[in-house]
């Protein structure tokens, strides 16, 4: 296991994933992170809350193919424009994709496609803001901060479950 850097004030919960373990960051009753990987978290960092245990919850729904979309409190910290994109993002239905172009034009800013591929990459809830949702324009799996073996096992469980 490794340890990560963890965010000041927010505490934190794990949860076990067909992924391997997922680190929930919560900060003021929201979620404000989700990081992929193990992790060993210093006790003084762990802290339960009824907004991660639900985070929890719905992220076990969401593997097990019973939960399509999440409701949770999101406190994200970012540019105008990395919101315009997060909030695109979470529109894009389960088990569906779009491109960067068609995220650029959905947003207004048709000829800003490598800007919406930076603000996917600054996304810091993946999979609950669906950021794997996001491909080429030649539909390859591109730009996953996380890896792209990720993002395509997202796509193939999506893809499984919306049938």
């Amino acid at each position: 296991m490794s340890t990560i850097a963890m965010l000041e004030n927010v505490g934190y919960m794990q949860v076990e994933s067909p992924m391997g373990p997922l680190l929930i960051g919560c900060k003021n009753a929201a979620i404000v992170s989700l990081q992929f990987d193990a992790v060993e978290i210093k006790t003084d960092h762990i802290k339960q809350s009824p907004v991660a245990q639900e985070a929890i919850c719905q992220l076990k729904e969401y593997f097990a193919g019973k939960r399509k979309s999440f409701d949770l409190p999101l406190t994200l910290e970012g540019t105008i424009f990395q919101h315009q994109v997060w909030e695109a993002l979470q529109k894009i239905p389960y088990g569906e994709v779009k491109s960067y172009k068609q995220i650029a034009e959905i947003i207004g800013r048709p000829r800003a496609y490598r800007a919406v591929g930076g603000a996917n990459n600054r996304n810091p809830i993946p999979i609950i803001i669906p950021c794997h949702r996001v491909i080429g324009a030649d539909a390859s799996m591109v730009g996953y901060r996380d890896g792209v073996e990720k993002k395509a096992w997202l796509l193939r469980h999506e893809k499984v479950f919306s049938l």
